[in-house]
């Protein structure tokens, strides 16, 4: 015979994280290569191929602090984002291109894998 307490169904409570936690780390948008990340603090990002060697600094265009979002027009005055490079040198995945054209013994194939550096985000400047 079943009881009570075997017929009702058990729930966890979910608690969401203090806000105190969101205004701690920070996220920012930078921009590197044509393209933009959203990262923050202990991110690892894989952009295109950079040359330098030591620190690296980047401009925010957007920051995200909490419940305060600014807006950069293009950037956020003030704002920077500090990383240093883990990896110069990492390739990406391998882009294969065909081409075929039927009835006609024409098929060539090509192959190109991109050059990346991988950045790991040390502070938010705010």
């Amino acid at each position: 015979m079943a009881t009570a307490t075997d017929t009702e169904p058990t729930t966890a409570t979910k608690t969401k994280a203090p806000a105190a936690a969101a205004a701690a780390s920070p996220k920012a948008v930078i921009s590197s290569g044509g393209k933009q990340y959203l990262v923050k603090v202990g991110d690892l990002v894989d952009v295109e191929h950079l040359t330098g060697v030591g620190p690296l600094n980047f401009e925010a265009l957007l920051l995200i602090d909490g419940e305060i979002t600014k807006i950069g027009q293009p950037t956020v005055a003030g704002t920077s984002v500090a990383a240093e490079i883990v990896e110069a040198e990492v390739k990406a995945d391998k882009v294969t291109a065909i081409r075929f054209k039927a009835k006609k013994r024409v098929h060539k194939r090509r192959g190109h894998r991109q050059l990346l550096t991988r950045i790991k985000i040390t502070q938010v400047r705010s």
